[in-house]
């Protein structure tokens, strides 16, 4: 057998950080369900729980703040990830990091990448003043934006530079 090298931890993954993650989060689902089916003859008392003396509503009452907490954490708005698909289509039209960043910018100060965006007679991601441009679906208005701004400014960050003069572009 040949002499085997030293290698460094590389930064891949092999499927079993999430599955460790996986098994982790179905224990701790397990004791938090444990944890608040116990709190439950407290809950349905009439005195609040925070008023409840008893030591074990005490023991209990972190675990019930840390699973509210992380099931907030895990919820997300369902736009979120719409809106990481008009970025990442918006990127697939402007290669250059820099001038997409540059629209990005733009886009987000005028709608929050809100394809619906409303302000006076401005509609959509890059509030065009055109009812068509309102009645488009997002990609359209995004293409539509880029051809805009191309024509206008020549690039991307030469329109957000005018934004941050002006406040608009």
């Amino acid at each position: 057998m040949g002499k085997r090298l030293k290698s460094y931890p590389q930064k891949l993954s092999t499927g079993h950080e999430l599955r460790n993650k996986l098994s982790f989060s179905r224990s701790a689902t397990r004791v938090f369900t444990q944890h608040l089916t116990a709190m439950l003859p407290f809950a349905l008392s009439r005195e609040p729980l925070w008023r409840v003396r008893s030591s074990r509503v005490r023991r209990l009452r972190p675990l019930l703040c840390l699973a509210v907490g992380s099931l907030a954490l895990t919820m997300q708005p369902a736009q979120a990830s719409s809106i990481d698909h008009y970025k990442l289509y918006a990127h697939s039209r402007i290669v250059n990091y820099e001038q997409y960043q540059c629209f990005s910018r733009i886009i987000y100060k005028e709608s929050r990448w809100n394809p619906t965006a409303v302000n006076g007679s401005h509609y959509g991601l890059g509030q065009m003043r055109s009812k068509h441009y309102r009645n488009l679906d997002p990609y359209r208005q995004i293409d539509s934006t880029i051809a805009y701004i191309t024509k206008r400014y020549k690039s991307m960050c030469n329109a957000y530079r005018f934004h941050l003069r002006n406040g608009h572009y």
